[in-house]
């Protein structure tokens, strides 16, 4: 998985992966010559007291130095960049990817998860990409050079290379085996603790209203726990490593001082050529090093590579058609044509056989029961959601045959949750126009009735937001949601619960405000209140996820016993007609 993603990145810097390359082999054969110049100054020059070639060797090993020091800082440069550049792609592959997914696909990674693996897990590939161009390119060089100039300078010497690595070789695999199962299970455990945290900061209101304090610290320091005897257990192998090589290069050295020191008294080796040896031993001994680092770094990256990989194989259910209309026919209306939803694995459906059509220019409201399938029927227009059988159409066009940019452009929504994003109060109301004036925006903030209050914010319309509205009430967030849908002029309106968080007083008055400028469009309004639905030209009655009455306040009052019980128990008995 991990080579499949680095060759799929890779595609596009092929120029600068043969540069890194080249520039790894100069700097790296520049560093395999100057033991063998070495020894030829020993040689040569000093034994031989020979000062021309002393000096005339060494100006050569200076010129060496500097082009391998050249080389290895463009390597290094090049390594970096193209290193970054798959980062900055894997994120944004990822970001559009999980913006094209469905509330249900997103759900199953989880929002923790995927913050992970689009930054710890997209991090972990970045470095390994970073060790494999600077270490791992140069190391299989090194390595075979460092194999051929030790057996020329003495074949039998050349033995203990035979010994020590298959030795080393051993340690890293046994190392590397144990590492992958400890890195899968330190990536899960991150997103646990990401979870946890996520949790105890945006519910950090109940936690404090309950007293929970102790028991979600608790729950905290387990999961941390966890994680740190995770982290301990790899680290500790990694940090084991180091010594084990150090033992085995160390070793050897005394065995090649030995045995070349016996070589040199019986004439069979130059005291330059044992120096040169011992160099070449030792680049040996660091070309397996920094191999074994790098495939020590390779298990984590495995894992994070297979997580970022099962996020980009998911293929949206709300993809576009391959043969998708290029605009909305008709500009509006909403019909539902025996609708079902269920989500995979459900016992029962969300929404059974719902058939209704909503005209433009009128009203449909849509009331039930907590879990009645509500916003679910909502959510089929825009397709956040897609049927699971039946037709959606707007404009007589199922809405599946349609390219959702352009669905969604034609399409206005005020959400259940009132969310508003982290900036300004302008920036929020224009992600529905981006374009839009400031006499735009204050004209939308006065049709909500939230113009007075925006305007004794300390910098109005340029007021900071935090995130998810902190900091506002409930009932200015939703006037601010509204306000931003209604900067959008659209065929469809889409109101889910929007005004619940809204005194009736208030409700009132944005209603008669907005009912002006909906009166051509289709409206589609879920509420929980009568006096919110009593005025609608529609009003669907839900229970179960079935549409079991529709019809004007007055004709469900007396032929729908649901939707009287719902109103018996909010509105007084004189006040009904």
């Amino acid at each position: 998985m991990l080579l499949g993603l680095m060759l799929r990145l890779l595609g596009e810097h092929r120029r600068a992966v043969w540069a890194i390359i080249v520039l790894q082999v100069v700097q790296t054969a520049g560093s395999l010559l100057l033991p063998t110049l070495n020894a030829s100054i020993i040689d040569d020059g000093i034994l031989a007291n020979q000062p021309g070639v002393i000096l005339g060797l060494g100006g050569w090993m200076m010129v060496l130095t500097a082009v391998q020091a050249a080389a290895a800082l463009g390597a290094g440069y090049l390594g970096a960049d193209v290193a970054m550049k798959i980062g900055h792609r894997l994120r944004r592959e990822l970001f559009s990817h999980v913006q094209a997914m469905s509330s249900q696909e997103i759900g199953t990674f989880g929002a923790p998860s995927l913050v992970t693996r689009a930054t710890n897990d997209v991090q972990q590939i970045q470095t390994f990409a970073v060790l494999v161009f600077t270490m791992l390119a140069a190391a299989p060089v090194m390595g075979v050079g460092g194999i051929i100039l030790a057996v020329q300078q003495n074949a039998v010497l050349s033995a203990v290379v035979i010994v020590i690595v298959p030795l080393l070789v051993l340690i890293m695999y046994l190392i590397v085996r144990r590492l992958i199962p400890l890195y899968r299970q330190g990536q899960a455990l991150i997103d646990g603790i990401t979870r946890i945290l996520r949790e105890q900061i945006i519910g950090a209101d109940v936690i404090r209203g309950f007293v929970r304090q102790k028991h979600e610290a608790a729950r905290f320091a387990e999961a941390n726990r966890r994680l740190t005897r995770n982290n301990l257990q790899s680290a500790l192998l990694v940090a084991g490593m180091l010594p084990m090589i150090m033992i085995v290069v160390n070793l050897s050295s005394v065995a090649v001082v030995w045995f070349g020191g016996h070589l040199i008294s019986s004439g069979n080796m130059e005291v330059g050529a044992l120096t040169a040896f011992i160099a070449y031993i030792l680049q040996i001994l660091l070309a397996i090093m920094m191999a074994m680092y790098v495939f020590s770094t390779a298990p984590r990256a495995a894992v994070c590579a297979e997580r970022i990989q099962d996020v980009l194989d998911v293929t949206p259910a709300l993809a576009d058609a391959a043969a998708a209309k290029p605009a909305i026919p008709d500009g509006g209306g909403a019909e539902f044509s025996h609708v079902w939803f269920a989500y995979p694995g459900a016992e029962s459906p969300v929404l059974a056989d719902i058939t209704f059509t909503a005209a433009p220019g009128t009203i449909t409201a849509i009331i039930g029961a907590t879990g009645s399938g509500k916003t679910t029927l909502l959510n089929l227009l825009p397709r956040f959601l897609n049927a699971t059988s039946g037709e959606v159409r707007m404009g007589g066009a199922d809405v599946r045959t349609l390219p959702a940019d352009r669905l969604r452009e034609s399409i206005s929504v005020v959400p259940q949750h009132s969310y508003l994003f982290s900036g300004t109060v302008a920036s929020n109301l224009r992600m529905a126009a981006p374009e839009a004036t400031e006499d735009e925006l204050w004209q939308a903030l006065r049709l909500a009735q939230a113009a007075d209050f925006v305007r004794q914010l300390p910098d109005g319309l340029h007021a900071a937001v935090a995130q998810g509205g902190a900091g506002l009430s409930g009932g200015q967030r939703q006037r601010l949601c509204i306000a931003r849908a209604m900067l959008r002029t659209a065929d469809l309106y889409l109101f889910d619960d929007s005004f619940s968080a809204l005194d009736y007083a208030t409700e009132a008055a944005v209603r008669q405000a907005l009912a002006p400028v909906l009166e051509a469009a289709t409206v589609l309004m879920v509420a929980e209140r009568i006096p919110t639905v009593m005025g609608a030209d529609r009003i669907l009655v839900l229970e179960d996820g079935r549409l079991v009455a529709q019809g004007t306040h007055a004709e469900l009052l007396g032929s729908s016993p649901t939707y009287r019980e719902i109103a018996e128990s909010q509105l007084a008995m004189d006040e009904q007609p």
